[in-house]
């Protein structure tokens, strides 16, 4: 394998890596603006410019060094290569390109949303000068409002170019421009088109500097506050990898988490934005039993308990069960609640709740999938019934089966959806008779009707495992704590078997579950989740997360 020596360390290469990817492929940082892996090289931005040694065919091999400093980002590596960024031509360059970035920068790190993430301050502090000589008045750029999720800030810009690039590279609609030439060049859209395809929020995430911000963001945190749990996306079917970011309990923006073989560098809009509904002002938050307050009791335990034991009561009084688990649910939480149905009645019908679908599914120019099924969990919800035997009806089987099956007096039913989800022929299927034990995160005509009502927490507010479209299964950490009075589906199904067991309640472990699972008949559960990497995870000092 060929080798080459980038300030002073030696490298293993293969042929094609260009010098930066080298030095990323070894942890050696090489500063770059323009460059990104999954966009195409331009070699605009300069501060990668290296000096390089190679070996002189002409003069016996011997190592001379090219008169001209090269970009990392755009030359390949070669065998023998001696590339240093620390040589005093080099650090010049760096300092130069960091002065020029810096002439009409309005230098407001005070109050921009990228202050503690930016690219700028970080090299500006390593590569820069601690003074300016500049004495003139600097260009300024407006503010522009260019699409419903996006704002940019033209004078922090930088002209990298990623912004633009992605636009034209990944999702085909180039929305994105430049404008003008020299000291007045300046990003902008075309005239009467907004930045508005469905991936438009990852241009916040290319840029290096605070030039394009997310408005749902701007001055709701500074992010030195945030902390980052690995997660996967909980609203689509894709399965993409994510970082929720959070303070305090309170979740403030959602980031993509890089897997090249599944979402890559990228997030939807869809799942950046959508998210909103686990803190909504009509979030389901305490147990209610019908015509009475189950929360008017000494403790929210206390509630529980009351609405728990009604809940068991009903169930077990009813001649056969029908449990219907939602696609938004983790494996675990399925897992779980079938476990309690099949408790209460061998032969409970089980069924998966509806799965939401929004047109056909989008494939970018990069290999990027935009999936049109709006559910996380629909083959691993599925995939679990199936172990406890017998049919798994799909939702429309299972709404035919309350319609004919008089025998079916009890109803345990799970929802957790973003949105409204409850028809008005399945709420005509339920009917007035049956005893239903509903369990929830949002209100619908359906948590009207429950007989009890147990609110649930959503995918950010626990862990568990999601099967992608891909069927390909993912472990997602819990970010923050469940809102209030909720718990999680699992939970909710182990405390109310302890009830009918007799037993000592046990707190949810998805790690400790998915091992019951793998001994009941799901080895996969053990052996094909994948999970976050070590280095992606952050462990809240007040919260336990456990990683197999």
């Amino acid at each position: 394998m060929p080798t080459c020596t980038i300030n002073n360390v030696t490298c293993d290469f293969e042929e094609g890596q260009t010098i930066l990817e080298v030095a990323q492929a070894n942890d050696l940082e090489i500063p770059h603006y323009c460059w990104h892996p999954g966009l195409s090289v331009v070699a605009s931005c300069r501060i990668c410019l290296a000096e390089v040694a190679a070996p002189n065919p002409r003069n016996d091999g011997k190592i001379e060094t090219i008169p001209k400093l090269l970009p990392a980002c755009q030359t390949p590596a070669g065998d023998g290569h001696v590339i240093t960024t620390t040589s005093e031509k080099a650090v010049q360059s760096q300092h130069s390109v960091m002065e020029l970035l810096l002439i009409n920068h309005p230098v407001d790190c005070p109050v921009c949303d990228q202050a503690g993430e930016c690219g700028l301050q970080d090299y500006a502090y390593r590569y820069g000068h601690a003074g300016s000589r500049f004495q003139e008045d600097k260009i300024k750029q407006p503010k522009k409002d260019i699409g419903p999720h996006v704002l940019l800030y033209s004078d922090r810009c930088i002209m990298c170019t990623r912004c633009v690039r992605f636009t034209e590279e990944i999702t085909g609609t180039s929305e994105l421009m430049i404008d003008g030439r020299g000291a007045i060049e300046s990003i902008d859209v075309f005239p009467g088109r907004a930045l508005d395809n469905p991936m438009s929020g990852n241009v916040v995430d290319l840029c290096p500097v605070g030039a394009l911000l997310d408005k749902d963001f701007l001055f709701t945190q500074r992010v030195w506050y945030l902390k980052s749990t690995p997660s996967i996306d909980g609203l689509t079917a894709s399965g993409d990898n994510i970082f929720v970011e959070h303070n305090a309990g309170e979740v403030y923006r959602i980031k993509p988490r890089q897997n090249m073989d599944i979402n890559r560098w990228w997030i939807t809009d869809e799942v950046r934005q959508g998210w909103r509904f686990i803190q909504a002002e009509d979030r389901l938050l305490m147990p209610v039993i019908a015509d009475s307050n189950a929360f008017a009791r000494d403790s929210a335990d206390e509630a529980w308990d009351v609405a728990e034991s009604a809940a068991l009561n009903g169930l077990q009084q009813a001649a056969h069960l029908a449990t219907m688990v939602s696609p938004m649910l983790s494996c675990e939480d399925a897992w779980h609640v079938a476990n309690l149905a099949r408790a209460i009645d061998p032969q409970a019908v089980l069924g998966v709740g509806p799965v939401p679908y929004d047109g056909d599914d989008q494939t970018m120019q990069d290999g990027f999938v935009i999936r049109a099924e709006k559910a996380p969990n629909t083959r691993g919800v599925r995939r679990v019934l199936e172990s406890f035997g017998g049919p798994v009806l799909e939702a429309s089987g299972f709404e035919a089966a309350l319609r004919k099956d008089d025998s079916i007096v009890g109803v345990l039913l799970t929802g957790n959806y973003p949105s409204q989800w409850v028809t008005p022929q399945f709420r005509e299927a339920i009917g007035e008779g049956r005893f239903v034990v509903m369990l929830d995160t949002l209100p619908n005509s359906l948590t009207e009707r429950s007989n009890v009502l147990l609110p649930a927490a959503t995918w950010m507010e626990k862990s568990g495992t999601f099967e992608n479209a891909d069927h390909r299964l993912q472990s997602f950490q819990q970010a923050v704590h469940p809102a209030k009075w909720c718990k999680s589906e699992a939970q909710i199904a182990m405390d109310l078997l302890s009830q009918l067991r007799g037993e000592k309640p046990s707190v949810y472990c998805d790690a400790q579950t998915r091992v019951a699972m793998a001994e009941a008949g799901l080895p996969e559960m053990l052996h094909d989740v994948k999970h976050p990497r070590q280095e992606d995870v952050q462990t809240d000092s007040d919260m336990h997360l456990i990683v197999l």
